[in-house]
């Protein structure tokens, strides 16, 4: 069972939660042949991952992209560090940002581009404090009722 490659728009539900984004950029990944096989099945997970900077580069970690079951010993590891492709000026963007305190590079979605392409859509984001997640919480629950009644 495969899914359309078109179609593939793996979300990280937890991040917009957790944290307020400021920029949004969407980078390339560099892959191997059995992962772009697995993220065309939609076996990935960006829960608990995030990117950081690292001699002018990014890079991202924690990202796990399942194995791909017809891999023989080419197969990859899930849980690799795999680089992000951006271009300087992106690049320098997002360095000039992390000097302030508490931001981070949070990965948002992963999709497949009308090239075939994986991208991910990464975020600047800044962690909700308590209060905040609970307002949030609190315009759901008005725009659900709102939606209900009309």
């Amino acid at each position: 069972m495969s899914v359309d490659a078109s179609n593939i728009n793996i979300q990280n539900r937890r991040a917009t939660f957790d944290y307020s984004f400021s920029d949004k950029f969407v980078a390339g990944m560099v892959l191997t042949g059995t992962e772009i096989k697995s993220i065309r099945e939609a076996k990935v997970s960006l829960a608990d991952s995030y990117c950081y900077l690292k001699n002018g580069e990014v890079f991202i970690r924690n990202l796990h992209i399942t194995e791909y079951e017809k891999g023989s010993f080419y197969n990859h590891a899930p849980m690799r560090e795999r680089k992000l492709l951006l271009n300087k000026i992106e690049i320098n963007k997002i360095e000039r940002k992390l000097k302030d305190q508490g931001i981070s590079i949070i990965p948002l979605r992963m999709f497949i581009s009308k090239n075939g392409y994986a991208k991910l859509e990464i975020g600047i984001a800044k962690g909700k404090k308590a209060y905040d997640k609970r307002e949030d919480i609190k315009k759901k629950d008005i725009e659900r009722e709102t939606a209900r009644r009309f």
